[in-house]
């Protein structure tokens, strides 16, 4: 198989043929795309379509078990590279016996930010999230859509270059979705590439480009005017069902 490398400096992520199995059981099926920077991009995809198994892998926490994931024209995982990327999972990695605070402080200490750095930063993505004045409050006592922001708190902290987000806005009411969206722009409009994996139709919208995935293939990528112009659709949803066989063309 020939594997290809990135060209130019517009694409920082590119998926080459990349397939996974578990035993007997394929998760991901040669999947094969790329990334340009600044780009917000979307994986769409019911559950166990293969999304956070995508992402972990270019996260550097999971690796193929064939093709490459190449980021920053580094084969990934790359601990080198992983100080570049902001990722933040389904599942929170957060101390619920610490407060907010003390959890961005030990994240922060891993990120290796300095004391300064430090000061600045927490303040800045507590505000981003809506948690400022909760910094003293036991992480124990959160709701989960607390945690949630939190967690992408954190994610932003080092201010990296690419952040990968595994369905943040779950649990989270639909105003501070909408800003969360907003800071994605912003984030967006200084250069960070953003990869978020939805299954919420008015979120995949809101990217520059999608990938939809079903049972572990990419059956369809593009902006979502092309996704919806291609299958004479009125909605990504009908798109998604049409690429997937569930919604004959007319």
């Amino acid at each position: 198989m020939e594997v290809l490398r990135l060209v130019g400096d517009s694409d920082v992520v590119c998926v080459n043929h990349v397939s996974k199995r578990y035993g007997d059981q394929a998760v991901l099926k040669d999947i094969h795309f790329s990334i340009r920077k600044g780009e917000i991009f979307g994986l769409l995809g019911p559950s166990g379509a293969g999304k956070t198994t995508l992402v972990k892998q270019l996260a550097g926490l999971e690796v193929p078990t064939d093709g490459e994931n190449v980021i920053f024209q580094q084969r990934m995982p790359s601990l080198q590279i992983m100080k570049r990327i902001g990722y933040m999972g389904q599942s929170d990695a957060l101390y619920g016996e610490l407060s907010a605070k003390e959890n961005l402080e030990f994240f922060a200490a891993i990120y290796g930010l300095k004391r300064k750095e430090r000061l600045q930063r927490i303040p800045e993505v507590l505000k981003i999230v809506n948690l400022a004045g909760t910094e003293k409050k036991l992480v124990s006592s959160f709701s989960g859509g607390m945690k949630r922001r939190l967690s992408l708190a954190i994610s932003l902290l080092h201010e990296p270059e690419l952040l990968i987000l595994d369905e943040p806005t779950v649990g989270i009411d639909p105003v501070l979705r909408k800003s969360i969206w907003q800071t994605f722009d912003r984030l967006k409009s200084n250069g960070t590439t953003i990869i978020v994996t939805t299954h919420v139709m008015d979120e995949a919208e809101k990217c520059d480009r999608l990938g939809l995935l079903r049972d572990g293939k990419l059956i369809a990528i593009g902006t979502p005017t092309e996704l919806m112009a291609d299958t004479s659709s009125q909605s990504i949803e009908e798109a998604f069902l049409v690429y997937g066989g569930a919604v004959h063309e007319n």
